[in-house]
């Protein structure tokens, strides 16, 4: 047998630790929006290039300002349509470049064009992620604008938009080009993120078996993991389940659909963890349990860095099934009576032995899942994707434009319409300050500073305020060294095309690096159009604006707020109807038809993205003043039952789907219809609250018991089945106690 180095020279612990830095700094440089980042420079530097040579600086320099509002809608997503996506940027945003230059003589009309803008930019925020890169387009179409050089006649406005458009038609080929050229490689570095992500909420799950193990915080973690794996997950849907059509994207669909499942299992690992936990009669075995989950974790990792370094299939390492080290280390199953007769209702503590198998074979499954992806991976199994096959447009988020989510923040409480006013009038007062300066020249400066830290929440703009304000002193100092070396137009259009990319690559990742990148990008691009290759700059001018800026975007925020408080009632019955949507589809024993089995995952979906929606909220609230806060510890258990829920409902799924010969149908076929039932009265509210009972065993502490059958022994799977449906009556219940307390 072969002994690598690493075998003969064990890691130290500082070299471990060196080694997962450069292992997270290899993943961040060979993720999906690095790539995207690096796209973006790359259309950036060739336009700008092409340009100089054909047309000179200045062509150049207002074709970089539309190709940089071009490309902020360009963030990988499906093929289908990709025009759609960016399009609105560039038919928007050259109307206000144009007004801008028109109005640049007349204070007074500049200023009416920056608040209409800016009004009308920020309400396409009413679309969500979608509206966001194009709302930011039309706003820095304006703003650069305020950069160049005051036109004297109208020729020079229109041969200076007759450019930044150009630019924009560039940079839209480019960006549909890039989009199918690489469309292969975003599916597995989407997927690649995934995987990393739910490896870390395995870790979570881990540190749960520890001595003494602090619930609140790892709750509170959990949570927030949960909320960014489910948005992950839906970016990664758009792009990997679409036309899957060909082996190697029926590959990669597959093995996020697995990836789905094993999420299912990793919920289902809470229904019996806490009154494990309670247990001193386990210690020696919750170390068995801990170390099964780090090492799939540890596994999962490992194939997600494999997946983004390109490696073939044959070099893609198997990943070990854990179920016989599970089996060899825990208590029997005992298998006098494998058919399972139904078990009297028991007020008792389970058996220590039962819980550890309970737990041992939901971690089973979660490795399972793991290994299957890995043999998607390798070509090892073949993909099965009827399901998605033909109905993959239900799965990706919409790419047409309707005009229904902007009538729907028309109202006069709704918080984009909200935003919108803050902004405006931030924006109108940062213009009317910048006009008294001593500096007047560069008056964008204070614009821009506040229409990228201002956001529609408190929680977002204190962050970004912090990182604006550091971010430019950084830039500042690196501008300034730069410009001392009276460096060529090439090498400003190169400095410039790099720092756009990397501000669009961590837009939403770093703020930091974002902030610092966009700076010294907006920077020079200004010093391009207004001063040619001078290398005049004032960095107490530029600090000035921008702590002037920041401090005028924390402050109106407070202006027409849009707590969160006022918007959680809303996420709190948008996930209630989700939760009653899914269990009525997941209860529902239908044929084995693939339309049913879609609505299904469709309603299991939406029950993800409305808790993660509820818990992002819930976190952005904890940075508002404390007399605005929503009850946090209802909501805590309103997101605990919620994903306790699904798992009760997953488990009775999977029986219903793999397991329906083993049940008697004449008893199973009542109760499930009763059962979702109960639990669609429970969360509507009809139901009286006496009417809220739990079932012996059932308590807030401890999680209700009964002991997992074998499935491949047992011939009648019916009371584990009935069991299951009595516990998800009562979680759904707690449920809407709980949501009630919220709306307190």
């Amino acid at each position: 047998m072969n002994r690598t180095p690493m075998d003969l020279f064990p890691l130290t612990p500082l070299a471990t630790r060196l080694r997962g830095r450069a292992q997270n700094a290899l993943r961040v440089a060979l993720s999906h929006y690095v790539t995207n980042g690096l796209t973006v420079s790359l259309g950036l530097v060739l336009i700008m290039l092409a340009l100089f040579e054909s047309a000179g600086l200045g062509a150049a320099a207002s074709a970089a300002v539309g190709v940089i509002i071009t490309s902020l809608p360009d963030v990988p997503s499906p093929r289908r349509r990709k025009i759609m996506q960016v399009l609105p940027a560039p038919v928007l945003g050259t109307p206000l470049f144009m007004l801008v230059q028109l109005t640049r003589q007349d204070d007074f009309l500049l200023g009416c064009v920056l608040v209409g803008g800016t009004f009308l930019a920020v309400m396409l925020m009413a679309w969500g992620k979608r509206g966001g890169p194009i709302c930011f387009s039309l706003l820095f179409s304006m703003l650069f604008s305020m950069a160049a050089p005051p036109m004297t006649s109208l020729d020079a406005v229109l041969a200076h938009t007759a450019w930044f458009v150009a630019g924009s038609v560039l940079y839209l080929l480019w960006a549909v080009l890039t989009t199918h050229l690489l469309n292969r490689r975003y599916r597995l570095q989407l997927l690649a993120e995934c995987l990393h992500s739910f490896a870390g909420i395995l870790r979570t799950q881990a540190q749960r078996f520890d001595d003494e193990p602090d619930h609140q915080a790892l709750l509170e973690a959990m949570l927030a993991q949960q909320a960014n794996f489910a948005d992950q997950l839906q970016d990664a849907r758009n792009v990997v389940l679409e036309s899957p059509t060909t082996r190697p994207r029926q590959q990669v669909a597959a093995m996020l659909l697995s990836l789905l499942e094993a999420r299912d299992h990793q919920l289902a690992c809470d229904l019996d963890l806490d009154v494990l936990l309670g247990r001193r009669a386990i210690a020696l075995h919750l170390p068995i349990l801990q170390q099964a989950l780090n090492a799939t974790a540890d596994e999962l990792q490992t194939l997600s860095l494999a997946l983004l370094l390109g490696r073939r299939q044959t070099s893609i390492q198997p990943i070990p099934d854990l179920r016989p080290k599970l089996a060899g280390t825990l208590p029997p199953r005992p298998t006098a009576n494998p058919s399972l007769a139904p078990e009297p209702v028991r007020t008792d503590p389970p058996d220590t032995a039962a819980l550890l198998r309970n737990m041992a074979d939901r971690i089973g499954h979660i490795n399972d899942e793991a290994v299957k992806i890995a043999a998607l991976a390798r070509g090892d199994l073949a993909p099965e994707l009827s399901l998605v096959r033909n109905q993959w447009q239900l799965f990706v988020s919409t790419t047409k434009w309707s005009v229904k989510p902007l009538l729907g923040q028309l109202g006069w409480r709704a918080p984009t319409l909200r935003y919108a006013l803050r902004a405006t009038l931030a924006v109108a007062t940062g213009y009317a300050v910048a006009l008294q300066l001593p500096w007047a020249t560069h008056d964008y400066w204070i614009l821009i500073t506040i229409v990228v830290v201002m956001r529609g929440n408190l929680a977002q703009t204190v962050q970004r305020r912090n990182a604006r304000v550091a971010g430019t002193v950084l830039a500042c100092l690196l501008v300034m060294g730069l410009l001392t070396l009276h460096p060529g137009a090439k090498v400003l259009f190169l400095i410039v095309a790099l720092s756009t990319g990397l501000a669009h690559a961590f837009a939403l990742r770093r703020y930091l690096y974002t902030t610092i990148a966009g700076t010294v990008s907006g920077l020079l691009q200004a010093h391009l159009m207004l001063v040619g290759l001078q290398p005049t700059f004032a960095i107490g001018e530029r600090l000035a604006d921008t702590l002037l800026g920041a401090l005028l975007a924390w402050l109106f925020s407070y202006v027409l707020p849009s707590w969160e408080r006022s918007q959680i009632p809303g996420l709190v019955k948008r996930s209630i109807q989700a939760q009653s949507q899914h269990a009525t589809l997941a209860l529902a024993l239908l044929d084995t038809a693939q339309t049913a089995d879609v609505n299904w995952r469709l309603a299991r979906r939406e029950a993800y993205d409305s808790l993660s929606a509820l818990t992002l909220a819930t976190q952005r609230s904890l940075a508002e003043p404390r007399q605005v806060r929503p009850p946090l510890e209802p909501l805590e258990v309103l997101q605990a039952r919620s994903y306790q829920l699904l798992a009760q409902l997953t488990a009775v799924k999977s029986l219903l789907m793999l397991r329906r010969g083993q049940l008697d149908l004449a008893q199973a076929t009542p109760a499930l219809e009763q059962a979702a039932r109960c639990i669609e009265t429970e969360l509507s509210g009809q139901a009286p609250a006496s009417s809220s009972v739990n079932p012996p065993g059932f308590s807030l502490s401890g999680q209700p018991y009964l002991e997992r059958p074998d499935v491949l022994l047992a011939a009648d799977l019916t009371p584990w089945l009935l069991r299951r449906l009595q516990l998800a009556c009562a979680i759904a219940g707690e449920l809407r106690l709980a949501a009630n307390r919220v709306h307190v």
